[in-house]
């Protein structure tokens, strides 16, 4: 014997059915801290700021981020000229 039973409700009466707590206050909480998180930090992500927060540390840093990068592309050694 094989019994078919369908059930047609949304996700929200399925969760009231079976006695679940509604959580979309809670979501809409987080979300909505998440966003003003997220709002407050965009500028932090700007390419000018990730520059400037790199290159802060050492005044040579951009010459060694360009003999890194010549390295890696094979294009020759370090960049500096032997003797």
């Amino acid at each position: 014997m094989k019994v078919n039973v369908e059930v047609d409700c949304t996700p929200l009466e399925a969760r009231q059915f079976f006695g679940l707590p509604d959580v979309t206050p809670m979501q809409m909480a987080v979300m909505d801290q998440l966003q003003q998180q997220m709002t407050a930090n965009i500028g932090k992500i700007s390419p000018e700021a990730l520059m400037q927060s790199w290159f802060t540390f050492d005044p040579k840093l951009a010459e060694r981020f360009q003999d890194m990068f010549v390295a890696m592309a094979g294009l020759g050694g370090t960049g500096k000229t032997k003797k």
